[in-house]
């Protein structure tokens, strides 16, 4: 068992380590302090999360690329009156990018981008059921609301497969709707009943699941896999809270 490995830590040891982290990047104003956040993250994901390479080589294509696309946005809708305008701005066509509007809008992008990267930490590192198993039992959550929200979020999936399914029999029959916005319009309608009716056959399967186990009947529930809060949980949420400290140091 690794220590670098996040992913055999508590779900709620790394949530709660990086929420301070990330309540306070977004009261920024500056651009080192949410760079250094964003760098922070990006070296916890690279190092911890033991991710796929196309998972990471997602990751560092599409966040330079997303910066620069919200640099250049924020920059465009920055009220240009509240510059001096001692810098003159660059010009594309119609529109004027001052050199501060476009520091005001790489700050904004930056804290953005560091908030998502902090989200990711703990997304690519944790499961919805381990997190739902941590919450009902280090935090007393009632069962009935994490289990129940955890098959709510197992629709999401299911459905992403009843409509890969329709898709697949609707060519095979020759439905394809026809081309263009009508086509594609009509196309999806016809989708819409059938994934409907799966969506209902699911709930009722999934509901007599749930009465078959007689879920809500106690209040407690036992569980088959625990996720234990062990010390060196406690010593990620330190090692993270001083993190913070120091980066906004």
């Amino acid at each position: 068992m690794s220590v670098l490995d996040l992913r055999t830590y508590n779900p709620l040891s790394i949530l709660f380590g990086t929420l301070p982290l990330m309540v306070l990047v977004i009261g920024t104003r500056d651009l080192a302090t949410p760079a250094l956040v964003c760098a922070v993250a990006l070296v916890l994901i690279l190092a911890g999360a033991r991710a796929s390479g196309r998972t990471l080589a997602r990751i560092l294509l599409g966040v330079p690329a997303a910066l620069a696309v919200m640099t250049c946005s924020f920059g465009l809708w920055t009220d240009p009156a509240r510059f001096s305008g001692t810098r003159p701005p660059a010009r594309f066509g119609p529109f004027e990018l001052w050199p501060e509007a476009l520091e005001n809008g790489l700050a904004t992008g930056l804290r953005l981008v560091a908030v998502v990267l902090l989200a990711l930490v703990g997304g690519l590192t944790t499961t919805g059921p381990d997190l739902v198993r941590s919450m009902v039992r280090q935090l007393r959550v009632p069962y009935r609301i994490g289990y129940a929200a955890l098959a709510a979020f197992r629709f999401v999936p299911r459905l992403r497969h009843e409509l890969g399914v329709i898709r697949s029999a609707h060519r095979v029959r020759g439905l394809a709707g026809g081309r263009g916005p009508i086509g594609s319009v009509r196309r999806y309608g016809g989708y819409a009943v059938p994934l409907l009716a799966g969506g209902i056959r699911h709930a009722e399967r999934v509901s007599l699941a749930m009465e078959s186990r007689a879920f809500g009947a106690h209040p407690t529930r036992t569980e088959r896999h625990v996720v234990p809060l062990r010390v060196r949980d406690a010593v990620l949420v330190a090692a993270l809270w001083c993190l913070t400290l120091g980066v906004f140091a």
